[in-house]
């Protein structure tokens, strides 16, 4: 094996592994925390497939900015984030019934032929100029229209207020 393929192997074996333990775990922050590093190893995932400007937006707006957002959301939410009364996790029956749909989309995605156009690459330049170009400063403008927002949220649910 060449090292892009122990490389996937290893970002694809992490990915199901945290997804699984987000799915699987009982307390709330703890499965927001696995879900950022299934976001990050998705990523690396895109990183390997030779998807530069996807890998930045992942780590940017779902490990960066979403986990943040879910776990503020949480923090303002609740008074005790690590208490035993806020349990997630799914039992046994949804968790049957996930691996048997895995195993059915897996058997007729298998017998699906395969499509016979090429992959083809895109400019990340010019992608990035088209995206951000002409509403460059008003997307800063809305990021710290967000920031000022969190900070409010903060001050209001810090525990020493009077």
């Amino acid at each position: 094996m060449i090292l892009e393929e122990l490389a996937f192997l290893a970002l694809a074996a992490i990915a199901v592994g945290t997804a699984l333990l987000a799915l699987l775990s009982r307390e709330l922050v703890h499965t927001i925390l696995w879900v950022s590093v299934f976001f990050v190893a998705l990523a690396g995932l895109y990183f390997l497939l030779s998807a530069p400007f996807l890998g930045v937006l992942q780590l940017g707006v779902y490990a960066g900015a979403v986990t943040i957002l879910l776990l503020f959301g949480v923090m303002v939410t609740r008074k005790r984030i690590f208490a035993r009364e806020v349990a997630t996790g799914i039992g046994p029956v949804p968790l049957g019934l996930a691996v048997l749909a895995i195993i059915v989309l897996s058997v007729v995605a298998a017998s699906l032929p395969q499509p016979a156009t090429p992959v083809r690459s895109y400019d990340v330049a010019q992608l990035s100029a088209t995206l951000f170009g002409v509403d460059g400063a008003w997307l800063i403008v809305l990021g710290l229209v967000m920031l000022s927002a969190l900070s409010g949220a903060i001050y209001l649910v810090r525990e020493g207020r009077e």
